[in-house]
This record gives structure tokens, sequence and C-alpha cells, in this order.
């Protein structure tokens, strides 16, 4: 029979091996989905992962798509490292739109340069202390960050509803929840002409380096490891606690606000309910099959960016439901967690004792 061994030494080709593992895994559980719904799996595959970068247009939105995912997962990953369990990346990357719009929309008759940078900075002000919330409950009332931060997602997409419906409606918009459209002055430049890529990107790519140096190169992401790594050492080691729980709360929901106010002054141009496909979750599954590494987040984030992408495509090209993006998703996360028990364990196969032997042991 077959049985699960703790291994001795944790397997280095197991923790990098099991992303790919995962990703292989996915693919044929999808030509397999593909195939149940009486679809061409091959036909659909392509619609899902080559089609949608056919041109420079695809690439462009590729990038357009992994920015807000990149910087979200920037910032979870400085709370995972640190073993805070943020959960709360959605919320944080929703009120960081919300209060950069209210910015704009307050600046619309304002001209300058410095117009963008006080949008940019309302979001990122906003994310921190909308996660600045989960981390007081955290320190001061010791309850589950798992918990909050998700209760604070749906706070924040109330907020967002109500905003919409409510005082940031446009009065000519002719009843649908949206804000006013962005002045020139509030919007990112391109760095593509002809396309919806921003230089949030470039924001989101300097996130990811920045984080990998914060722990390989200071000091203060030295105690965010030893901390994530061993609480007790951290306090013998005079770490303050409280502190660095604070700081990981804020560059997260810092970096996720400014995913959001990059997001509705860069492609969107205005706040829309459906300002957010999932981002802030999706950056979950992006943290851990990028290994909390820079460079594994940001080839993480261009696959996961690539799954939006190929939802799309295939909704148009094979009528498929909205719903396929996710289920890839999901799929992704549950084969990476199944592959991921095997760093640590290996299967061994045990041959089942004769009767005989089982009664003379009894």
């Amino acid at each position: 029979m077959l049985s699960l061994e703790r291994r001795a030494v944790d397997s280095r080709l197991m923790q990098w091996g099991s992303p790919v593992l995962a990703l292989l895994l996915t693919i044929l559980t999808g030509l397999v989905l593909f195939w149940a719904l009486g679809k061409d799996p091959l036909a659909a595959l392509g619609f899902f992962f080559l089609v949608p970068l056919s041109d420079t247009h695809g690439w462009a939105e590729l990038g357009l798509k992994m920015a807000p995912l990149l910087l979200c997962a920037a910032g979870l990953t400085v709370c995972y490292r640190t073993r805070i369990w943020n959960i709360g990346a959605e919320g944080q990357f929703v009120m960081g739109a919300l209060w950069a719009s209210v910015a704009a929309l307050k600046l619309s008759d304002a001209t300058g340069f410095w117009v963008l940078p006080v949008v940019l900075g309302a979001g990122i002000i906003a994310g921190a202390l909308w996660a600045w919330l989960a981390a007081v409950l955290k320190t001061r009332f010791h309850c589950n960050e798992i918990l909050t931060t998700i209760m604070l997602n749906y706070i924040a997409l109330n907020l967002l509803l109500y905003a919409v419906h409510g005082p940031l409606r446009d009065p000519m918009g002719f009843g649908f929840p949206q804000s006013e459209m962005f002045t020139a002055s509030a919007l990112l430049p391109q760095l593509i002409d002809g396309t919806r890529l921003h230089i949030g990107l470039l924001f989101a790519l300097f996130a990811a380096v920045a984080v990998g140096v914060l722990f390989t190169r200071t000091f203060i992401g030295f105690q965010l490891n030893v901390l994530g790594q061993d609480g007790r050492a951290a306090a013998f080691a005079g770490f303050g606690e409280r502190r660095l729980i604070w700081l990981a709360f804020l560059i997260a929901g810092g970096l996720a606000g400014l995913a959001g106010a990059s997001e509705v002054s860069g492609p969107i141009r205005q706040l829309i309910p459906q300002v957010s496909p999932g981002y802030g979750y999706t950056a979950i599954i992006v943290v851990f099959l990028g290994r909390m590494q820079a460079v594994g987040i940001i080839l993480a984030s261009a696959l996961l960016a690539l799954t939006f992408m190929g939802g799309e495509m295939l909704q148009i090209a094979m009528n498929m439901p909205k719903a396929i993006t996710g289920l890839f998703q999901g799929l992704l996360l549950f084969y990476l967690l199944t592959c991921d028990a095997f760093i640590h364990y290996r299967l061994r196969l045990r041959r089942p004792l004769p009767s005989a032997a089982i009664g003379q042991e009894a």
C-alpha cells in the first residue's frame, strides 16, 4: 500500500518543480474538461494560452493585467514571509481605487504634474490604512488576521457600491453606477502608443524587485524573516513584533492601494463597481506559485494575467462561461497545494504483512 513518509530533508527538486507540475496537471485537467463540455480540447487550450499573445496588442494587455496582480503579490509576499496571513489585498485594492477616484474628481479642475502623484498617493494611503485596521486588530486584540481581512474585503466592496450609487455617481451617466471620467492630469502615461499599457507596470516591476532587495539586503528584511520563521527567536533577539507586523501590513496595503489607484487612473479612467475582477484574491495564488521570490512572482503574475485574457477569449471564441477563468485559477491553486505536500513528504510503497505475521505480532 502507498503511504506518506516524512522526508529527513525537504526536497529542493519539489520546491521548484511543484509549480511546474501543478501547471501541467492543470492543463491536463483542462483538456479533459473541454472534452467533457463537447469542445475541441487543443483548440480551447490554444485560445486560452496562445491566441491572446498572438500580436503586440495582446502582449500589451498582458502587461496591463499583470501590473495590479504583481503589485498586490509583492505586498502579500512581505506578509506571508513574515507568517502574517493577509487575505485582504482585494479590499485594500478597492479602497485604493475608491480614494484615488475621490482625489481625481476633487481635482478635476486642477492642472499640473502634481495632480497624478496626489491621486496615486491617496490610493496608497487608503490601502495602507485599510490594512492598518487589520494590524491593530491583530496586535491589540489578538484577532485572527485571516478572518478580519476577509471581512474587511466585504466592507470595502460595500463602500465602493455606496460611492458609485451615491456621492460619486456621474449625474450625466444616465443612471449607471459609475463616476465621471477623470481629467487628463489624473491619468497615467502610456508605455506603448495605441495600447492601454501604462507606467503602472513599471511600478509593479520596481515593487517586486524592491521586496526582493528588502529580504536579501536589509536588516528590516532580516527581522521580518526571523519573525516569520520563529517568533520566539525574534522576541529573544529584541525585534519588535508589533512594529514588524504593522510594517508588513502597511507595505502590503500600500502596494495594493497603489494597484487600485493605477487601475482607475490607467485603463478604466473612472470608478466603476467592477474595478477589480478579483486581482487581490488571485495575487494570493501568484505569491505561492512564485515561491515568494521576486523573479517567481513576476513570472507567476504573467501566467495568472494570461488566465484572465484566456478566459475572455474563450467566452468570445467558444461561447464558454466567464467562470472558466476562476476554474483554471482554482485548479492551479489546488494542484499547487497538493504538489507542495511532496516537498516535506514522499510516497512509500509498503507491502502488507501476511496474516500469519499479523497474528504473531498480536
